[in-house]
């Protein structure tokens, strides 16, 4: 149902590089780069993450309560997107747990740019 999220971002190159690499286990690339803003997927047509520097040429500030969740097939997936993303330079924002007990399985990171991401898996 998500065709795309955006992300503000203050350095295009380094989120693109991110994003790419984040997801580049599932698949995942820039598949659209049109300069200011940039798409990752696995491939055209598939929901996409967006990175692009903000249009009114502000800085980019993330939303109070603005999280995108990635989900997962399995703990063990959400547990190494979590490892991946702390590699690629992510901050840790909630280690992998079980949140809601026989439903929710998530982790907690926030992106270069500060921005709230989480990976989940339910059951």
């Amino acid at each position: 149902m998500i065709g795309y999220v955006t992300i503000g971002v203050r350095d295009m190159e380094r989120a693109k590089e991110f994003y790419a690499n984040l997801f580049e286990p599932n698949g995942g690339k820039v598949v659209i780069d049109n300069g200011r803003i940039a798409f990752i997927s696995v491939a055209r047509g598939q929901p996409m993450v967006a990175v692009c520097e903000p249009y009114d040429k502000g800085d980019p500030t993330p939303g109070n309560g603005t999280m995108i969740a990635f989900t997962a097939e399995t703990k063990e997936d959400v547990d190494k997107m979590h490892a991946r993303a702390l590699e690629l330079g992510a901050t840790d924002d909630g280690e992998p747990g079980q949140r809601i007990p026989d439903r929710f399985y998530g982790a907690y990171a926030r992106d270069l740019d500060g921005n709230k991401i989480c990976f989940f898996v339910f059951g």
